[in-house]
């Protein structure tokens, strides 16, 4: 038995049971993957108050060597289900706990076309920081019109030979500032309203064919390219428990309480306007502190 179990290990889970924790809580974290959630890809954190400046693996590596240090039990296994009465279901084991907050995270967006699940790791990439090393010297593309995808540009600028940045539209979502870093760079290319619509290779990356808005297609010699085209949610395993939209994210009454008594929702997995680290974080600490006040009641 556990107190408080925790789906999922990016900063609202590990925020989560680190206020647990703190209230001498016994807590099981479970996730899937690895710790940090989408943060651990940031290249560099500047917008996180009271930090000028920290990488995304820092800031993440951080605050799960807290919550280690405080007796957190992380456990890498996926969950399956999760029942009314807090019984959590995983792919090893079943557990069960007195209250259960999800805080899934969302996963990369793909572009689902030809070759792009066959590549992944052979040239196609949704990490610029984990894979940038691999494409130095290198020609790249980048696709996407967010901060994510101007972050990656940026940062493979200083890596690679040429970045090619791609968005469907004509302008871009991501903030002046990146935009107007990268215009600096040398060896970046804006090719903008045009999507790829293919991508070509056997057993690695070779190309890729883009088409513009005036149905004109080309091929583009490439060595790399990054996915930066947002990300969704994975909520499907709580359906039974959890009510959720149109576009896979989790309602709330209130923010954090679900419709079932006792199960929890925190972090970029649940319906929200501002999807930002402090705004995870936040989540974190208000679900971790409702759910220990209300299993007292």
């Amino acid at each position: 038995m556990y107190d408080l179990i925790i789906v999922g290990a990016g900063p609202a889970g590990l925020t989560s049971a680190l206020y647990a924790l703190r209230a001498n809580k016994k807590v099981l974290i479970l996730e899937a993957k690895c710790y940090g959630g989408q943060i651990i890809n940031a290249n560099v954190i500047e917008n996180y108050p009271g930090i000028d400046r920290i990488s995304g693996f820092d800031f993440a590596t951080n605050l799960y060597n807290q919550v280690l240090k405080l007796g957190g039990i992380i456990k890498y296994e996926i969950v399956n289900k999760i029942e009314k009465d807090k019984i959590v279901i995983t792919n090893k084991s079943k557990y069960q706990g007195r209250a259960v907050i999800i805080a899934t995270g969302a996963i990369n967006r793909k572009l689902n076309i030809d070759n792009e699940e066959k590549l992944i790791g052979k040239g196609v990439s949704y990490c610029a920081t984990c894979d940038g090393n691999l494409y130095k010297d290198k020609i790249v593309a980048v696709v996407g019109g967010g901060n994510t995808a101007l972050e990656d540009a940026l940062y493979l600028a200083d890596i690679v030979n040429k970045v090619y940045l791609i968005h469907r539209r004509d302008e871009f979502r991501g903030e002046s500032k990146y935009l107007n870093e990268l215009k600096n760079k040398h060896n970046v290319d804006f090719i903008l309203n045009t999507e790829i619509e293919r991508i070509n290779g056997s057993e690695k990356l070779e190309s890729i064919t883009i088409k513009n808005k005036q149905n004109e297609s080309k091929e583009l010699k490439i060595d790399g390219l990054f996915i930066a085209i947002g990300q969704i949610p994975s909520n499907e395993a709580f359906s039974d428990i959890v009510d959720i939209d149109d576009n896979g994210y989790i309602k709330t009454l209130d923010g954090v309480h679900t419709k079932t008594k006792s199960i929890y929702v925190a972090g970029d997995t649940r319906v929200k306007d501002l999807r930002q680290l402090t705004t995870a974080v936040s989540d974190g600490s208000i679900a971790a502190t409702l759910a220990i006040k209300e299993m007292e009641i």
